[in-house]
């Protein structure tokens, strides 16, 4: 189960690389217009609309990118059949009343009545429905989608049979949807209004929980929660959307009050400040001989974690090696969280929170003294340096280049030599990775995120996770017997792409941006 979770989770990344356009239609068209949406300028209006093309499909986007990212080769069958699955399901749900007896004449009174079947709770931006979809789409493809049929029925066989397939298991779904998606709805609501009704704390918690997953994958799971329509939050498409709850009046609000963008802004500061900081804690901290080394990842790591939102290279250097302190930055995390929302100093993201994004969402009308966030963020910055310093030392945390295996340079030669092979950098990498991985006789898939590679093995006890470190990457994890995480950093595409004509299988991941 952990392993299909993490496996999901992966998925869900292809459709979440949509909404970086999102934001950048929406973010321009809102500068140009900020105080009529389009409504006083043409241009403006129809980069808004482009943008709310994908806020307002949303579910759809998550059917076909979760199939396609299921699916073990990523044919474009599974996306087609995740189109059949998801239109089947949102028009029998749509016809609910029809089914079930109901008196639907009049919009308002029945979308009281029945707000699980409300336009709203059942359209095309039900992520949940996406989400299922593309999670069966993609297991009918991978069990179906190389059936050999008899003659007469040969032209529907392997791929062209799965979305007739779809199709029809998700008919039954359906079935089964209109009797317990009231009780499923009711729940996330529940919980949804459980976290929102405790204000800028429950957005702490949330934070604290984001982060702490991280090493396991699954923080994917309680995003789609906060940040889409699961539970009814929908915190991004509100902010980008400008609909939702208001500001309240004034003042420091830390208890029950929820207002658009609480679950978002307070990322900020430490991804575009206290993260980079901390690094620069621990390229300080580095022997003297490893300093080069460290500060080449270092840097690299904090100039994407500013100007994109993207940390996991940052965070995968010392999160296992220095466990304590990845507590310390999660809970850091969480008390920016519940600061920038108990403030309401509110900016959104489509993608990170990096400054790209910050910058995007100035003027978007739910952006509420997004300046401040700059100001938060180099108080964390000072927080964060003087905590890592003083927990690096304090505790002789192993952070990179002070553990004792960085002065194993046999290693580190060997890798160097390894790298005039082929003149490509990615190409070496990911031959002294696969290698390390032990080959063709225990590499089963490859996958990637935006950041890592996650590996299928026959055996995990038979990697070399020396070796792996030895190549520089930021960091290495062995989750269980048949799965292996490397984190390789945002060139991670190019490397899986190498590792994917060395193991002589498609890859399985497509570059999904955000881990």
């Amino acid at each position: 189960m952990k392993a299909y979770i993490q496996r999901l989770g992966r998925a869900l990344m292809l459709p979440v690389a949509c909404l970086p356009a999102a934001a950048l239609f929406l973010g321009i068209g809102y500068w140009i217009d900020p105080s009529g949406w389009g409504g006083g300028n043409v241009v403006a209006a129809y980069l808004c609309k482009t943008g709310s093309a994908i806020l307002d499909n949303l579910g759809l986007l998550f059917a076909v990118g979760v199939a396609i990212g299921m699916a073990r080769d990523k044919d474009g069958a599974s996306a087609l059949s995740a189109l059949v699955g998801f239109l089947t399901v949102t028009t029998i749900m749509g016809s609910s009343a029809m089914f079930m007896g109901w008196d639907a004449s009049d919009a308002t009174k029945f979308a009281a009545e029945h707000p699980a079947f409300a336009p709203g709770a059942i359209g095309n931006k039900n992520v949940f429905f996406g989400i299922l979809v593309g999670c069966v789409a993609g297991a009918l493809y991978n069990k179906f989608g190389k059936t050999k049929l008899p003659d007469f029925l040969a032209f529907f066989s392997g791929r062209r049979c799965v979305p007739i397939l779809t199709a029809a298991l998700m008919s039954v779904v359906s079935l089964v949807l209109l009797f317990v998606w009231p009780a499923v709805y009711g729940a996330l609501v529940w919980f949804g209004e459980s976290i929102m009704g405790m204000g800028a704390l429950g957005a702490g918690i949330y934070a604290f929980f984001n982060r702490l997953l991280i090493p396991t994958g699954l923080h994917h799971a309680l995003n789609n929660v906060f940040w889409f329509n699961l539970a009814g939050i929908d915190d991004i498409t509100k902010f980008w959307s400008g609909e939702g709850a208001t500001l309240a009046t004034g003042g420091f609000h830390p208890f029950g009050v929820y207002v658009t963008g609480i679950y978002q802004a307070g990322f900020f500061p430490i991804m575009m400040f206290g993260l980079p900081a901390g690094a620069f804690a621990i390229y300080k901290n580095a022997k003297p001989e490893n300093k080069k080394a460290v500060g080449s990842l270092m840097l690299a790591g904090g100039i994407s974690a500013f100007l994109t939102g993207v940390t996991e290279p940052l965070e995968f250097s010392f999160m296992f090696a220095a466990f304590p302190l990845y507590v310390v930055h999660a809970f850091l995390t969480a008390i920016s969280v519940f600061i920038a929302a108990s403030f309401q100093w509110i900016a959104g993201f489509n993608f990170s929170a990096g400054f790209i994004d910050w910058f995007l969402s100035l003027r978007v009308p739910q952006a509420h003294m997004p300046y401040m966030l700059i100001v938060q963020g180099l108080v964390f910055a000072v927080i964060y340096y003087f905590v890592f310093d003083f927990m690096i030392k304090k505790f002789n945390l192993k952070t990179p280049g002070r553990g004792d295996e960085d002065e194993s340079d046999a290693g580190n030669a060997a890798f160097d030599t390894a790298t005039t092979a082929t003149g490509d950098k990615y190409v070496d990498l990911a031959n002294a990775l696969y290698a390390a991985l032990g080959g063709h006789d225990n590499v089963v898939e490859i996958e990637n995120c935006v950041t890592r590679l996650r590996m299928g093995v026959k055996d995990s006890s038979k990697v070399n996770v020396e070796a792996i470190k030895k190549t520089g990457v930021p960091g290495v994890k062995v989750i269980d017997k048949k799965n292996v995480q490397v984190v390789v950093g945002t060139q991670v595409q190019a490397v899986a792409d190498a590792m994917g004509e060395i193991h002589g299988k498609p890859v399985l991941g497509g570059g999904n941006p955000k881990a």
